[in-house]
């Protein structure tokens, strides 16, 4: 009999290529927050060619999509994401810095990489229900904007997943594990400044500057950041600083903050201290401060009944296999990762599991980490933020991360951009899409596991949920 795995395999054979360009393809197009748009195209076209239902616009959102397939039996959802990141525009498989444009984008996260393993996925999905060997619905969803928008959260808003039994989605990382771990609710939010515009040498007592109400905000946040919980964060950045003259009094300026911590509560408690802040600033400098919601989203709530499956799935299909090629590119890759870089990651996988044996690694000896992380159920919280995390409070939700980059490799780097176009990548790719295709399998084909997954979530979330973007904000494409 035939296994699961080799099914896997062999039905990857037939469009492995397919999947390898269509990542490219989304690579070379690097496109920011909810302006997608050539991204989505790439992927709804292969979808409709595939015999998808395809349905664009989904949530409100023009560059996001569901695509659907199967019309009995319980929903999987694959996520996919497909955004990149500003100012990270770099050469392919380059040891050094190039940008292939000045101040050009790049996909700094590997999202070139996260949305399209789910298409293939799903794809062999299609093939197996055609067949009858499972009976279920799968549902691939394009989902826009996860950094710095949280398309996720204002799509599960609107109700996008609600016919959803359970969503699985991955990430692209420098070592493979599931993810088994909370992450930091935040918001995002602008605070724009209006003064009085004036002669800062002829008359400087008619202006009121904006720009000093921006600085006056940011040494009064310096200042609470000694009086919020350690595991707090809270980062902005100057979006306008009111023009380049330093002799005219600038009349706006305007900062973006994102402020997290472990609750959705927590995060509202800082934020209404941030506003007074930015009021009492305003008040010194006799201007005016609007508040504008950007974004947010809530913690991640990892399910255990599905990490295990996963787990189980990620060892079965096994760790990646390299040409000499590709370690060549990988050791010189390896030497532009600093010691420190190194060690992080050596921690983080300390943080999923404290036993992992990582404490004597040496960086020029192990490019790459030679073993799935051992799963364990875990009470850390990352110290970054997702916007899956809305769909894991109203759907049981599971992800996960394969190693397509050399072990260190920062997210929202060039060394990522770089490596995001290779075989190392490909590879790391193949490998979470055979995984996301085996977990949904069994899920589908043993749907018990759906409702002890579904029991779990009710447990931890006793319906609780109170979405953390207000229902008057429409994502932003144009922060």
């Amino acid at each position: 009999m035939v296994s699961q795995l080799e099914r896997v395999e062999n039905s990857y054979d037939q469009f492995e290529k397919e999947i390898i360009q269509l990542a490219d393809q989304i690579w070379e197009i690097p496109e920011t927050r909810f302006k997608e748009f050539e991204s989505m195209k790439i992927l709804t076209t292969y979808f409709k060619q595939q015999g998808f239902e395809v349905e664009t616009g989904i949530g409100g959102i023009e560059t996001a999509f569901v695509a659907k397939y199967g019309n009995e039996g319980p929903v999987i959802g694959i996520l996919g994401e497909y955004n990149a990141l500003p100012g990270l525009s770099q050469k392919a498989g380059s040891d050094v810095r190039e940008p292939l444009v000045n101040g050009g984008n790049g996909h700094g996260c590997g999202h070139n990489l996260l949305g399209t393993a789910g298409v293939g996925a799903v794809v062999h999905l299609k093939e197996l229900i055609d067949k009858g060997e499972v009976k279920g619905r799968i549902h691939y969803y394009g989902c826009p904007a996860e950094e710095g928008g949280s398309g996720k959260t204002f799509m599960v808003r609107e109700g996008v997943f609600n016919d959803v039994d359970v969503a699985l989605t991955w990430h692209p990382n420098s070592f493979t594990s599931v993810f088994n771990f909370s992450s930091l609710a935040n918001y995002q939010v602008y605070f724009e400044f209006e003064g009085v515009a004036a002669h800062a040498a002829n008359s400087p007592h008619l202006g009121r500057s904006a720009l000093n109400a921006v600085e006056l905000m940011n040494v009064g946040v310096n200042y609470l950041r000694e009086h919020i919980p350690t595991s707090a964060r809270v980062h902005y950045a100057l979006t306008n600083t009111g023009g380049k003259s330093p002799n005219v009094v600038q009349a706006e300026a305007e900062v973006l903050y994102l402020i997290r911590a472990n609750t959705i509560k927590e995060v509202d408690d800082i934020y209404k201290r941030v506003v007074k802040i930015a009021e009492g600033a305003a008040l010194m400098t006799e201007t005016k401060v609007k508040v504008k919601f950007d974004k947010a989203c809530s913690n991640y709530i990892p399910n255990h009944t599905i990490n295990k499956i996963i787990f189980d799935k990620l060892q079965l299909v096994g760790l990646p296999q390299y040409n000499e090629e590709e370690l060549e590119y990988a050791k010189k890759m390896n030497k532009t990762i600093s010691p420190s870089e190194y060690t992080s990651a050596l921690n983080e996988i300390k943080m999923i599991n404290p036993d992992s044996p990582v404490d004597d690694l040496d960086q020029e000896e192990n490019v790459f980490y030679s073993e799935v992380v051992p799963y364990q159920k875990s009470t850390q919280t990352m110290s970054g933020s997702t916007d899956v995390a809305d769909v894991s409070w109203v759907v049981p939700t599971s992800q996960f991360f394969t190693t397509c980059f050399v072990l260190g490799t920062p997210l929202h780097t060039w060394q990522l951009v770089s490596q995001g176009k290779t075989g190392l990548a490909h590879k790391g790719m193949l490998y979470a899409s055979k995984v996301l295709a085996l977990t949904a399998v069994e899920l589908l084909q043993n749907p018990e596991i759906i409702d002890q997954a579904k029991a779990e979530l009710q447990k931890q979330t006793k319906g609780n949920y109170i979405n953390p973007i207000p229902k008057e904000i429409v994502p932003n494409m144009y922060g």
